[in-house]
């Protein structure tokens, strides 16, 4: 087990990595077109398959990009989109849809032409997910959607929806099924964008299924199948996604160590002082204790390894509460121009923030981990 990158995966990172400082550091650049810039550096489409115009990554591949692109770009809502129209839209496509389903729709997420959203929280049903009140009806040969989901992230851009609906009411979990849908067919309503507390970048919002009729052949492996889809694109996401946030921790770690040695009190630099250094030193383990189990995770993925749900969890947990806690220490090194927003430093806390929450929240991720300990 060897979780130090090739001379390949390095020289790939550092490309990526300066081609995303490059190309995506334009704080006045339109969301169109940051978008299409990513598209342009392979983002939207590392783990599709090459034959549909990706680039045919495995989890980790996959995972060491998004750490180059969290790094590299300042807008982590951007990268939190990119990352999530891959992870939790086109995996769940790429995995289970029908081979015609996979050639109408891949191409288009690989470029970046079309924008994938997970549409699976609803009011009443955010994480637990055996109880949604979207229904898909079967009729003949197509099923009439009807319900509302509450925070579709891409949601009101969405040009796909991945979406999650009871075929069988009483099934629970097995009830569950899942469906790749246009959101131009009739009777879909996109929602206009939330006023969120960060990730800005990404636009959230509610989807309305107004009876909207759509082709059987839209569906997602088989019915009833939805539950099993859906951990297995969480799993996908929990993993890679979060590698993104190891880079923004990476860049994060970077400012404050040159402020550090840059500010001076008391005749020398703030990082003389133990209680500066400790905390810096106190960050660089959380990220680095974090960076080994996104690799571990991954590389189960890779493996295809029984253990790679649970893998991601712990990852996902220690990832985002390490992103919180060091963006906090991280404002209180910059004292006062750490809490003003043209400092750039109170933004990596109001983006982490929601990493304890979206992919499932961390709570849900600690009974994923009991429950593989046999508890």
């Amino acid at each position: 087990m060897d979780f130090a990158p090739t001379a390949a995966q390095l020289e790939r990172y550092e490309e990526l990595l300066d081609k995303t400082r490059d190309r995506l550091t334009d704080g006045e650049a339109s969301a169109a077109d940051k978008w299409k810039t990513a598209a342009t550096l392979g983002f939207t489409g590392l783990c599709i398959p090459a034959e549909y115009g990706g680039s045919g990554f495995g989890a980790l591949d996959t995972a060491l990009c998004l750490e180059a692109f969290g790094r590299g770009c300042p807008d982590t809502g951007l990268v939190f989109a990119v990352s999530a129209h891959l992870l939790a839209g086109a995996v769940a496509i790429r995995d289970f849809g029908s081979e015609r389903l996979r050639g109408e729709l891949l191409p288009g997420l690989a470029a970046g032409d079309l924008t994938a959203a997970n549409a699976i929280t609803e009011d009443d049903a955010g994480s637990d997910t055996g109880r949604l009140a979207v229904t898909a009806r079967r009729e003949d040969d197509s099923y009439v959607i009807a319900g509302e989901k509450s925070f579709v992230s891409n949601g009101p851009v969405a040009d796909v929806l991945v979406t999650y609906a009871s075929t069988a009411p009483d099934g629970g979990f097995l009830g569950i099924s899942a469906f790749a849908i246009p959101s131009d067919r009739s009777g879909i309503r996109l929602g206009s964008p939330f006023r969120k507390m960060g990730l800005d970048g990404c636009l959230a919002g509610r989807v309305e299924f107004q009876d909207s009729q759509v082709p059987a052949d839209y569906l997602l492996g088989d019915e009833g199948q939805g539950s099993a889809i859906f951990a297995h694109a969480m799993t996908w996401e929990r993993a890679c996604l979060f590698a993104t946030y190891i880079g923004m921790m990476d860049d994060q770690l970077d400012r404050c160590v040159a402020h550090a040695r840059r500010r001076r009190q008391f005749g020398r630099p703030i990082a003389r002082f133990q209680a500066v250094s400790h905390r810096i030193a106190t960050m660089k383990q959380r990220l680095e204790a974090a960076r080994l189990l996104v690799y571990r995770a991954c590389w189960l993925i890779d493996q295809g390894h029984p253990e790679q749900a649970a893998a991601a969890a712990l990852s996902k947990v220690t990832v985002s509460e390490a992103a919180v806690a060091n963006s906090l220490d991280a404002i209180q090194i910059f004292g006062s121009a750490g809490y003003l927003v043209e400092g750039g430093v109170e933004r990596y806390l109001r983006d982490s923030v929601p990493a304890r929450l979206f992919s499932g929240t961390n709570e849900i991720q600690r009974d994923i981990i009991a429950r593989e300990m046999g508890l």
